[in-house]
């Protein structure tokens, strides 16, 4: 009998997981492999929502967003009892290995199963951009030019009316989308996780704009900030800290201060080409590796050469975020 492989996608959706599970399933087929969906995440496991692929299962897909395979989360599979259960889905549908899409909660899931003996590999996919081992993670891309898109629209009203918008971006902990977005939207003041900000300094920053001749201002923020601090050292608690952000600048500046918030937009839409052509590259190594008989592994692309680490090691990095894009970013608004 030929061996089978599962592939799920997990926590939150990214552009180009659907590029990532056609070649999953393609590649398999060409090893003579069985290919066996598993939807909805761990939660789906654990239900033994499980079936077979072919090649004509993911026709068309890959330039849809989203996943086919759907995704969900799961309080059970936090259990032993859980991972247990869904570990005898696998065993009792004769799935030899298991591929994981998703980012780093995804991971830590495999790992469990990992632990109860079955096969995993790990394909990153989030917008996010936080995992370590891969310069770019399946979805990101696309994340930061659905940004793009729309901080050019906003930047049109922002013109228009002569204000001030804070525009926020997600990354809990991760300022990759916030940075890359806002060094390549011409952004006056970004604001990530990485760097500790001062409100005093980001009001002289737009200020100092203005009185060059500038009329309008973005500022661009990472939704895992924090919440600002008043010049006494108090923090000003808001609904979220773009809010608190952007009734600070107008309080201390007189500019009229607006406030987007991207939020879900960023997860969907059409994968770039980088997208797609990541999310293939290393789903055929997840493949390759399974077909020489290993496991417990992460593909990433270091220097545009697709490699594997342990998923464990992997796991315990964490990303640094090139700060030269943040200085650069600064070095252009100030001029």
């Amino acid at each position: 009998m030929a061996k089978r492989i599962g592939v799920l996608t997990s926590g939150g959706d990214a552009p180009g997981m659907n590029a990532a599970i056609r070649t999953v399933v393609r590649a398999a087929i060409h090893y003579n492999m069985e290919p066996w969906a598993v939807y909805r995440g761990y939660h789906g496991l654990i239900q033994g929502e499980v079936e077979p692929l072919n090649s004509r299962s993911v026709s068309g897909i890959i330039q849809r967003g989203g996943t086919i395979l759907k995704s969900a989360r799961s309080d059970h599979f936090r259990t032993k009892e859980g991972q247990k259960k869904a570990a005898a889905t696998l065993e009792e549908n004769g799935i030899d290995s298991l591929i994981v899409i998703g980012g780093d909660g995804s991971f830590k899931g495999a790992l469990a199963l990992q632990e109860l003996g079955i096969k995993i590999i790990g394909i990153p996919a989030t917008i996010d951009n936080d995992i370590a081992c891969t310069d770019y993670s399946i979805g990101f891309d696309t994340a930061v030019n659905t940004v793009m898109e729309a901080v050019n629209k906003i930047r049109d009203t922002a013109s228009s009316h002569e204000r001030v918008y804070v525009v926020e971006v997600m990354g809990r902990d991760s300022g990759y989308i916030a940075l890359f977005s806002g060094l390549a939207g011409g952004a006056d003041v970004i604001l990530i996780p990485e760097v500790p900000y001062d409100m005093a300094k980001v009001c002289e920053q737009i200020q100092a704009a203005n009185q060059k001749g500038k009329t309008y201002n973005i500022v661009m923020v990472a939704e895992g900030v924090g919440q600002p601090q008043s010049p006494t050292g108090e923090f000003l608690v808001d609904e979220s800290p773009s809010l608190a952000i952007a009734r600070y600048i107008q309080q201390h500046t007189g500019y009229e201060t607006r406030i987007t918030i991207l939020g879900h937009i960023q997860r969907g839409g059409a994968p770039t080409v980088r997208d797609r052509l990541l999310a293939s590259r290393l789903a055929y190594h997840a493949i390759e590796l399974i077909y020489q008989g290993k496991s417990g592994k992460m593909v990433g692309e270091v220097d545009q050469i697709v490699r594997s680490w342990d998923l464990s090691f992997a796991l315990a990095q964490d990303k640094q975020l090139n700060l030269d894009y943040y200085h650069l970013s600064n070095i252009l608004s100030s001029i």
